[in-house]
């Protein structure tokens, strides 16, 4: 293993994290808030931590600069670690989130864009916790796009060379040759059209601070607001209406929004099997739910039910998790609609979490070949998404990325019932860290927090967070004795 290589990775980590860390800090300077000092400090120990890992890691030979795969998966998994525990220090030090169990909860829940709680009164904040927080899903919304598009490619993680094409997400050419170029040219787009989202919010009248934090959690499909009541809080058919439309966009893959609007290439973003499959079960849905509240009475009008089932719909199938309506209140077929959405995700190379549609979309294609073979036993056809066939090696490891999904969701529901919670909250709890949704159902519904849980609960879900985000296959890798030889 080339430690020198992991050694200087989490170096850079720990510096990049100290930055957004000293931005908190200035946020708190701005609004004369006390806790800038925590959040300064714990910067600088960043800074400290960040100056021991490198002069450790150069204590080890000289070895080859090009990492190997093992040190790519070691590398991911202990820079998101090392990110989540840095931005928990200083909820935990302000004192604002008492116990550590709960700073480590809220900042994994940052990090990994999930935008679960365990705050009951979130307007009480200091502004700087309100920004960290938020900044914290933009940065691991792109850090998630430039893992799937990047990095996890070149793993051969659970399918995910599908995820990594400039066009169709077939083909396994990158944007560019190199990960830092391509992670630079991701960045500027994310910045820019999370610099549009702000402009568009500010006139529907929100105000700057508003503006970008809810910038920060759209983008990264994250479900972290600055009022209790969420995006609901500002009662604005115009602000709702764009943020559903960036929640969207934000769902489908970054390869293809680059070459849509860098190249100006548009056609690979309309002939994607993927994109349209995925604003088909949006729509789908959105009629499904629409009907079904007003057949029950709840709204009144087909009109102010579209307002809040198209909002509910987008925000949990691109798994952001805003709210402008408690539908755990609604009737059992929208829940039950709306649990299904938990599940699908967005787009493959996109901020959202879920299993992808992309996955979805192979294994319906291989059940169909697979159906025809039992007719027609010599038949060979390979399964096509778009004008790419796709390597049965592919569909195994995606096949396996289910089987393994299905088993890791049903041992942390057991683990969680054990806590003693009830049946809805602990699988609508769990299937929501997993998928990075935020809200579930139950005593974790849109009206309630995750902070009356069990300690071991909000731990088991932490991890689940972070096993789900990374998709599965990145974590475990690490647990066999083989990796470690």
């Amino acid at each position: 293993m080339h430690t020198p290589v992991l050694f200087r990775v989490l170096s850079r980590m720990c510096q990049f994290t100290a930055l957004a860390l000293m931005a908190s800090a200035l946020v708190g300077l701005l609004y004369q808030e006390s806790v800038w000092v925590h959040y300064a400090a714990t910067a600088a120990l960043a800074l400290v931590v960040s100056a021991v890992i490198y002069a450790v890691g150069s204590r080890f030979p000289g070895e080859s600069d090009r990492p190997t795969r093992r040190e790519g998966f070691l590398a991911v998994v202990t820079s998101w670690l090392l990110v989540i525990l840095c931005g928990a220090v200083p909820f935990w030090l302000s004192g604002s989130i008492p116990s550590f169990t709960d700073a480590f909860f809220e900042s994994a829940s940052g990090f990994t864009t999930t935008g679960a709680t365990i705050l009951g009164d979130i307007e009480a904040l200091p502004h700087a916790h309100l920004f960290q927080r938020r900044l914290a899903h933009w940065i691991g919304g792109m850090g998630i796009i430039v893992l799937s598009i990047a990095i996890l490619p070149e793993l051969a993680v659970g399918g995910m060379q599908l995820f990594s094409a400039e066009s169709s997400g077939i083909s396994t050419d990158k944007l560019s040759p190199r990960i830092v170029s391509t992670a630079r040219r991701l960045w500027w787009l994310y910045a820019t059209m999370t610099l549009a989202l702000v402009l568009l919010l500010l006139a529907g009248n929100m105000d700057l601070f508003d503006a970008v934090t809810h910038a920060f959690g759209t983008l990264a499909t994250g479900g972290f607001s600055t009022r209790n009541a969420s995006v609901g809080a500002f009662n604005s058919l115009y602000i709702e209406t764009v943020i559903m439309i960036f929640m969207l966009v934000s769902g489908i893959s970054f390869s293809l929004h680059y070459r849509f609007y860098v190249r100006g290439d548009w056609r690979p973003m309309v002939r994607s099997s993927e994109v349209r499959l995925y604003l088909g079960i949006f729509v789908l849905f959105t009629l499904a739910i629409t009907g079904t509240l007003v057949v029950e009475h709840d709204y009144d009008s087909y009109g102010s039910a579209l307002r809040v089932a198209s909002f509910q719909t987008a925000a949990i199938l691109t798994t952001t998790g805003f709210g402008t309506a408690d539908f755990d209140r609604w009737p059992d077929l929208c829940r039950y609609l709306l649990v299904l959405l938990m599940f699908l995700g967005g787009c493959a190379g996109s901020t959202a979490g879920g299993v992808k549609v992309i996955r979805l979309l192979v294994v319906i294609k291989h059940t169909g070949v697979e159906l025809k073979k039992l007719l027609y036993p010599r038949l060979v056809k390979p399964v096509r998404i778009d004008a790419g066939a796709i390597q049965q090696s592919t569909i195994q490891a995606i096949l396996g990325f289910f089987m393994l999904y299905i088993s890791t969701t049903v041992v942390a529901t057991a683990l969680v019932l054990m806590t003693g919670v009830d049946l809805v909250t602990g699988v609508t709890a769990v299937v929501s860290a997993m998928n990075s949704i935020g809200p579930g159902l139950g005593l974790v519904g849109p009206a309630h927090n995750f902070g009356d849980l069990p300690a071991t609960c909000k731990w088991v879900l932490s991890i689940c967070m972070i096993v789900g985000r990374l998709e599965i296959y990145t974590v475990f890798v690490l647990l066999p004795r083989e990796f470690w030889r």
